[in-house]
């Protein structure tokens, strides 16, 4: 891999002679060389940078030196390889991540432009676009000083990746988000230091439970200081999640989720009207004042819901619905236990609605103890369901 940085602080670079990505330079696996943006400078004060047009803070570092300079990185480059990638670090680009590492990895060249001051001129990036490809990236949701300082994290978060840089290749696979979850913790000798002991499990020679024991702590770990890595499916324990009173704040949201889960169930029985999918977000609103409901979030999400409403001695549970993703883990199951202690006193039934073609709803109801009910149902398509309230 060729990798040029263009900087108007080249020293700033010299950590990339060091350790594994220096070995690898001398090694011939990574060729990386620093370019001075002043060197493409005409005036005797090798200016790079100029006042903002529209004014306002700082300085704008000046297109016409970093033309120069990218021209000269592409005159002296490979010409066997196409067009390099130019990566530019801003707070404002691709948030760096794992899958990004990766993917840059399989690039021949890498040319990064180190920004400094209130950043380069616009049309610098438009212009190179025509002889790059070009991609703003960033290290995360933070301001620095320049870009040297991400070059150097991008270079050894791509470089390390690379055939023959790490010795031992199956580290990598197991290192934090490499599938999208936290390293569990490690140990070395001596067994037991200051008090703190090594896990059991890790000195039991028994591999088998030491993989599970690693894989419970990446999912513990992750859950408790990156729980935005985690799907839903991966962390949640259904039991675990909080089953609370919707609110005005929760119908946008609730209104999408509806939308969603419904659509499924008109694919399965197209004959049948589901007012559902026809209700607006007023509809939904005004449903508040005599459709209790409840909803269930995860990590901050609306995942599911349920609701409602006294029909004389019945009480009608409606609207039950999970979130795609996390069907199958019993969280609608736990939604219509919940929605049935919630009946009131008076009520002597449970019923519901389902499609007659909804063969996962009708499984679920069936060994929930509902049962077809005596009364036709009203709605072609459909089947109406009930059992008795036992207190």
């Amino acid at each position: 891999m060729r990798i040029d940085v263009v900087t108007i602080f080249p020293d700033y670079l010299a950590p990339l002679e060091l350790s594994l990505i220096g070995r690898a330079r001398r090694a011939g696996l990574l060729d990386v060389v620093v370019h001075d943006l002043r060197e493409a400078t005409t005036d005797r004060h090798r200016t790079v940078d100029d006042t903002p047009y529209g004014g306002g803070a700082g300085m704008v570092m000046k297109p016409e030196p970093w033309r120069r300079a990218l021209d000269a990185v592409l005159a002296a480059g490979p010409a066997d390889v196409g067009r390099p990638r130019l990566l530019v670090p801003s707070p404002g680009g691709r948030v760096l991540d794992q899958a990004m590492a990766r993917e840059l990895a399989s690039e021949p060249w890498l040319v990064f432009a180190c920004g400094r001051y209130e950043g380069i001129d616009e049309r610098v990036l438009l212009d190179a676009a025509q002889r790059f490809e070009v991609t703003p990236v960033s290290l995360g949701d933070y301001v620095l000083n320049g870009g040297e300082v991400a070059v150097l994290a991008i270079t050894e978060a791509v470089a390390r990746l690379l055939p023959g840089v790490v010795g031992n290749a199956e580290s990598l696979v197991e290192e934090s988000h490499e599938d999208g979850l936290l390293e569990y913790p490690v140990y070395t000798k001596p067994a037991s230091w200051r008090g703190l002991d090594v896990p059991e499990v890790l000195l039991s020679g028994d591999h088998a439970a030491i993989a599970r024991w690693r894989h419970q702590q990446r999912l513990e770990r992750t859950a408790t200081r990156r729980p935005d890595l985690l799907a839903p499916t991966a962390a949640d324990d259904p039991a675990g999640l909080a089953v609370v009173p919707a609110t005005p704040a929760d119908l946008p949201e609730l209104y999408v989720l509806q939308l969603a889960c419904w659509v499924h169930q008109a694919q399965l029985n197209p004959e049948v009207e589901i007012p559902a999918l026809h209700e607006t977000l007023d509809d939904l609103r005004a449903s508040l004042a005599d459709h209790p409901t409840w909803v269930v979030r995860s990590a901050g999400r609306l995942v599911a819901s349920v609701r409602g409403h006294l029909d004389g001695t019945d009480w009608e549970v409606g609207r039950l619905m999970v979130a795609p993703d996390l069907r199958g883990r019993g969280l609608g199951r736990r939604l219509l236990a919940h929605a049935e202690a919630m009946a009131p006193p008076t009520a002597t039934r449970f019923t519901l609605f389902t499609g007659a073609r909804s063969e996962d709803n009708l499984r679920m109801y069936r060994r929930a103890g509902y049962r077809p009910t005596p009364e036709p149902c009203p709605f072609p398509g459909a089947v109406k369901l009930g059992k008795p309230v036992r207190r």
